[in-house]
């Protein structure tokens, strides 16, 4: 599992492109150029690094799913990535344009179904998120859009997701247990984006924090009622860090200790919300810091995890993980 980060907007682009620095100049021609070239290219420093930690040879993926919020085009940037990285043209392709925060979740739970059905299967997961196609000057009538550029980041992660791992040439990080998808109640408008010739417009409700701190506890007690568990204490938190509104709220809800929010909070401030590459970046800062601190598995010590992508709809993926022992030095 690797994260990658760079910058995407320089003064360079903004003095040959200066209707993307406008709140609502069209700028949608752009954008696209910028983005059809750079998702793939950053997602493929990404995915690099991730091959080369999983260390097996690359003709063994036999699948890849590509997310972005950015730059859709035909072929996709999961057909850019294949040409790129030199993958078997029989890779099965499965690409998500434009699903938002959410994201994260899915492209477990899909990677996770993908493999328990094929048997043999390794799905190579990466999410590639850059923010021109958001970015715009600021409007005191559109308050939302201005906390969209406060908070969000460019950022690629990559993943290695198989079933019946062959130890010890592959050393596994975490287990996906079980992944579920909910739309919640009466949030229909509450984050919305939509494509138009000035580029992604984001809005978001004044009550989102609210809503989905109010619907944690039943994505809880349904992912965890199998294992008896109703301590959230006792388990590991993986959440997208969507704001740190969010994250009191559901730290209030939930009564967590300041500590299992820590590798949420961490990307947060020094990454920003990207998007659909964030929970993969918490989870890897989890597992290192796991290593680093001599912890026992790399879930901080502990067995069970839960894992949330939030994002438009209301949209909340629940994913349930089970981390793995940490083999003494």
């Amino acid at each position: 599992m690797i994260r990658k980060r760079y910058m995407h907007l320089t003064e360079k682009m903004f003095q040959e492109n200066p209707n993307i620095c406008a709140f609502m100049a069209p700028s949608l021609n752009a954008r696209q150029d910028i983005l059809i070239a750079e998702i793939p290219k950053l997602g493929k420093a990404a995915a690099e690094k991730a091959i080369k930690e999983w260390g097996q040879p690359m003709s063994k993926i036999t699948h890849l799913v590509f997310c972005t919020t950015s730059g859709v085009d035909m072929p996709g940037a999961d057909y850019q990535l294949i040409k790129m990285l030199g993958l078997r043209s029989s890779v099965r392709q499965v690409m998500l344009y434009q699903q938002g925060c959410f994201a994260s979740g899915t492209v477990l739970r899909v990677a996770k179904d993908l493999t328990e059905n094929n048997r043999g299967a390794r799905v190579l997961i990466v999410c590639s998120e850059i923010t021109v196609v958001t970015f715009r000057g600021p409007s005191d009538q559109h308050l939302d859009s201005m906390v969209g550029q406060a908070l969000f980041g460019d950022g690629a992660a990559a993943v290695v997701v198989g079933a019946d791992p062959d130890i010890p040439k592959e050393k596994p990080l975490f287990q996906l247990v079980s992944a579920s998808q909910t739309i919640l109640p009466d949030t229909e408008g509450f984050i919305e984006g939509h494509l138009r010739e000035v580029g992604l417009t984001f809005h978001l409700h004044r009550d989102v924090a609210k809503a989905i701190s109010k619907n944690i506890e039943n994505a809880l007690d349904g992912a965890f009622a199998p294992m008896g568990i109703h301590d959230w204490n006792s388990i590991f938190w993986v959440v997208h860090p969507g704001g740190p509104v969010i994250l009191d709220m559901v730290e209030s809800k939930a009564n967590l200790d300041k500590e299992r929010m820590r590798a949420t909070r961490h990307i947060l401030s020094e990454y920003g919300n990207m998007s659909s590459a964030c929970v993969l970046f918490v989870l890897d800062e989890m597992r290192k810091h796991s290593v680093e601190n001599g912890d026992a598995t790399t879930g901080e010590g502990m067995d069970w995890g839960v894992l949330f992508g939030f994002g438009p709809g209301l949209t909340v993926e629940t994913v349930v993980l089970h981390s793995v022992p940490i083999a003494a030095p």
